[in-house]
């Protein structure tokens, strides 16, 4: 079983810029609240990098790698808030270990006040919490296994709601998870991916799109 870092070190990489049901839901143009495909930087997403990770745009993608073990790193898109929304992201593995975890922020206020959806390449997932203590999980006390998450060198489509006080996580149209807070009702969107024991995780996301729900 894998167990998440509660009190996690983190390398704020977005300070720069401030259950299983089948679904196939169909959206419209007029339900887009923001979209990007990575293909320039108009958006405005975070491009830093130091000796623990980067953030940055990567062949029409966007990527995360992230050196440091034991580490969260993040983006978010420049100066955007919602409330309630739908966020789907198109996850690639593209380095680094299968112990890993990558997914989709929702409610960004700052670096200690936001929620998260993960999955990793081994199969887990998680429905998370950032607080002042670091990350912590909601509703369980460790990352639990999904069969229906695509494991090693292979891309996963995410999606995480945050409706109300509901938050549910998705992966390859299938519903894995849901957990209910009411701490944070606002805030930016974002990508994140992480390390646990080994270090080198390397992500591409593309396609993503925030909808409302």
């Amino acid at each position: 079983m894998k167990f998440l870092r509660v009190y996690s070190i983190v390398i704020i990489l977005a300070l720069t810029s401030l259950a299983c049901f089948a679904t196939n839901t169909q959206s419209t143009p007029s339900d887009v609240l923001f979209s990007d495909e990575f293909s320039d930087t108009s958006k405005k997403w975070d491009q830093v990098s130091d000796s623990t990770g980067n953030t940055d745009y990567y062949n029409n993608a966007y990527r995360i790698v992230v050196n440091e073990v034991s580490y969260d790193a993040w983006a978010n898109p420049g100066n955007e808030s919602f409330i309630d929304t739908r966020i789907e992201v198109d996850a690639t593995k593209n380095g680094g270990p299968v112990d890993n975890d990558f997914g989709i922020i929702c409610r960004y206020i700052d670096s200690s006040q936001f929620y998260f959806g993960v999955v990793s390449s081994d199969g887990y997932y998680g429905i998370m919490k950032m607080t002042s203590d670091g990350s912590k999980p909601i509703g369980k006390d460790s990352m639990l296994e999904s069969d229906k998450i695509s494991q090693g060198v292979a891309t996963n489509h995410i999606r995480f709601d945050c409706v109300g006080s509901t938050l549910t996580l998705y992966v390859n149209n299938s519903q894995i998870d849901q957990q209910t807070d009411a701490d944070y009702t606002a805030g930016n969107v974002g990508l994140l991916a992480g390390t646990f024991a080994t270090g080198g995780t390397d992500i591409l996301f593309d396609n993503f799109y925030v909808y409302k729900p």
